[in-house]
């Protein structure tokens, strides 16, 4: 078929041409993440010439919506959650290629008229296009919706070819071991694998991709990054919010669930990999499941590498706010952590010996993200036992991955004067201020890097196993014992007591990020 050079995003606005043509469709399109994040992201992507010169967006949800109304709604999710504000330049070459299909997620003939738009799309541009179906819904109607991507026959259109139907879906990936198994069987009952981009948003954020550049493009670092020089590493996912208006979800879920298992077993496979053979998206999570698989099993009980609670009633930003138990839709006696904190072991050559401490948890001081290498103290005494005088801190390389994206290395230094007096400080790096504060968010990288097929930031089949067999006996074991072992903490605070014991066991706590 041939090209369309008339196509309005050819006038001025298109300069990528690593994707086809290409029509996204948002399932769960009158929801809050296609309205805070979705539609941004692609009409970002747009605003910067990203977007392939052929392209459409259909929205599809239960709730009949005319074509006019959802491109109203979708201009105004722009203008209140863009980085950028919308401009009739970019908008008015978007905004006729965006239309709605409503149907039950369940309705095989709302897939059939959904197919029939896609095959009008193509038949109006005069060629073939890619479609990426992005699965924005609650998790009890994924398997409606891929069966019948699978039915109508939208999933194995132009299987193949470089321009075969993709799909997006959003976590979680099942609740335990069991669960994501079968949904892994649902998915490629439909879908071959190189068709699904399961989606961590953390994995679109600057510095965790920049974590990777850092390690294996800089020779002081790599080097250093085993054992031998590594004391241990922490990563925080800390968050200022409570459960809000989500506490019948979050009942379900908790923060193992929610947090642990996804965001930071992402962020710690990155940092805990071995150096792949090349940047090809295999070869990356290749060694992303090889880490996740030498790490041991976890030990429960009375101590063990796992500790829970619940936040308390507290105070943040100076204001009082109410303790979990008192939140709308919780169980007075519910068992479900707010908090969590995990103590893991790898057992392979460059990490054995080394724990990696990961703990999040909502209502925290603040919110944070990060990982910290905590290295080695020097050996000797040369600057010991002068009581004031030295005051020495382990070398710490933190990566904060938000709000203030960047990283910084504490080391010590001499303090200037007559005698030779010691003191800990940091150099810092920070995005916004080296490339300015206007950087593309993350699930604009992670929608461009589908629609041009490139899979390294988005998480496989057996990746999404691999961290839940790590994960289910400790969710199975704390459902069994009820709110036995359970903890508090003030809302505000950095945590409960029972998790800096899991540190002092072995003599190391907490870093403050």
């Amino acid at each position: 078929m041939a090209d369309s050079p008339s196509h309005p995003f050819l006038q001025g606005l298109s300069k990528h041409r690593g994707a086809p043509p290409t029509v996204v469709v948002i399932f769960g399109a009158s929801g809050d993440l296609c309205a805070r994040k979705l539609i941004p992201a692609i009409y970002n992507l747009g605003a910067d010439g990203l977007l392939p010169a052929e392209f459409s967006l259909i929205g599809f949800a239960r709730k009949p919506i005319p074509d006019d109304e959802f491109r109203k709604l979708a201009h105004a999710g722009i203008t209140e959650f863009s980085r950028r504000a919308p401009t009739p330049e970019v908008w008015d070459r978007l905004a006729p290629n965006v239309t709605y299909v409503s149907g039950g997620y369940d309705e095989k003939a709302a897939f059939d008229r959904l197919a029939e738009k896609i095959t009008g799309i193509e038949k109006k541009l005069g060629r073939e296009v890619q479609t990426v179906f992005y699965v924005s819904t609650p998790p009890n109607v994924f398997s409606s919706i891929l069966v019948n991507l699978g039915s109508s026959g939208l999933a194995s259109k132009y299987l193949g070819q470089p321009h075969q139907s993709k799909v997006i879906v959003e976590k979680p990936f099942g609740k335990d071991l069991e669960t994501a198994k079968a949904l892994n069987k649902t998915i490629n009952s439909v879908f071959a694998e190189p068709q699904v981009y399961r989606i961590d948003h953390y994995l679109g954020k600057e510095t965790v991709q920049d974590l990777l550049v850092q390690r294996f493009s800089n020779s002081i670092f790599e080097p250093l990054w085993n054992r031998d020089f590594i004391d241990n590493v922490q990563i925080t996912v800390a968050e200022e919010v409570g459960v809000g208006t989500r506490g019948g979800y979050y009942e379900q879920s908790g923060a193992t669930r929610d947090m642990i298992q996804n965001h930071t077993m992402q962020l710690l496979a990155l940092t805990a990999m071995e150096p792949p053979s090349s940047l090809d998206a295999e070869a990356i999570r290749d060694e992303k499941v090889k880490v996740l698989k030498a790490i041991q099993p976890l030990t429960v009980g009375p101590h063990g590498d796992v500790a829970r609670a619940q936040y308390s009633a507290g105070l943040m930003g100076g204001k009082p706010v109410k303790g979990y138990l008192e939140e709308e839709g919780i169980n007075p006696q519910s068992g479900t952590e707010t908090y969590s904190a995990i103590r893991l072991a790898i057992n392979n050559w460059r990490w054995q010996g080394v724990p990696f401490y990961l703990r999040s948890g909502k209502r925290m001081a603040r919110r944070v993200s990060e990982i910290a290498i905590n290295y080695k103290r020097p050996p000797g005494t040369l600057f010991a036992g002068e009581g004031a005088k030295f005051d020495l801190a382990a070398n710490t390389l933190a990566f904060q991955i938000q709000p203030d994206e960047g990283l910084s290395l504490v080391f010590n230094t001499k303090i200037p004067g007559l005698e030779t007096r010691t003191q800990p400080v940091k150099m810092s790096f920070r995005y916004a201020a080296t490339f300015g504060s206007n950087t593309a968010e993350a699930y604009e990288r992670l929608i461009l890097d589908c629609m041009i097929g490139d899979g390294t930031l988005f998480i496989r089949g057996d990746e999404t196993e691999a961290s839940w067999k790590i994960y289910t006996p400790v969710i199975d074991y704390w459902r069994s014992v009820g709110r036995a072992g359970m903890d508090s903490y003030a809302a505000g605070s950095w945590g409960p007591p029972n998790s800096d014991a899991l540190l002092a066991q072995r003599k190391r706590r907490w870093r403050e990020p």
